[in-house]
């Protein structure tokens, strides 16, 4: 599940020299906020932007993620998961707020590269923030396939929310 990148793929913090305006991945609301708002997130704090280039052009953009600090209710957690987590009545979370890739790039895998990537940043910064889980908000069924293929599990049977507990993230990314 946590392949490695490709030696001519990189993700990195979202930069000046990124060029934003012609990523598309084909929905609108995530090609608008990685060209219009992303920039504002990253210099006020309110989310880390990720992108991923090819080394051998660094300024088109592949694909993106988001990351950002949220909490969850215990009652909104899985009781499977729940044995990996603090007895709060709040658990911390870090939450990929989004998720895409160029459309001239779906179905090559990187995607899960993608999640990969977020499970890695997630795990080593929960040390520092204090999160017990990644958690996703999907879109669709058909996205929510996808996060389930993985390694997150829903929130609920009805929601498109799924969690992942750091736990399991250190397992996966130990492989």
């Amino acid at each position: 599940m946590t392949r490695a990148l490709p030696p001519d793929l990189k993700t990195e913090p979202l930069a000046a020299h990124h060029d934003r305006v012609r990523f598309t991945c084909g929905i609108d609301s995530l090609d608008q906020y990685l060209q219009m708002y992303a920039g504002q997130d990253v210099r006020r704090r309110a989310n880390s932007v990720f992108v991923l280039v090819d080394q051998h052009e660094p300024a088109g953009v592949l694909g993106y993620y988001t990351l950002c600090a949220t909490s969850l209710s215990q009652g909104d957690v899985p009781i499977a998961a729940r044995k990996h987590l603090p007895r709060y009545p709040l658990v911390s979370a870090t939450l990929v707020g989004r998720l895409a890739v160029a459309a001239g790039r779906q179905g090559q895998g990187l995607g899960t590269l993608l999640v990969a990537d977020a499970m890695r940043r997630a795990y080593a910064s929960a040390y520092v923030v204090g999160s017990s889980m990644l958690v996703v908000d999907a879109i669709s069924e058909q996205v929510v396939a996808f996060y389930e293929a993985n390694s997150f599990a829903r929130l609920s049977s009805s929601s498109l929310r799924l969690g992942l507990p750091m736990a399991e993230i250190g397992k996966l990314i130990t492989r």
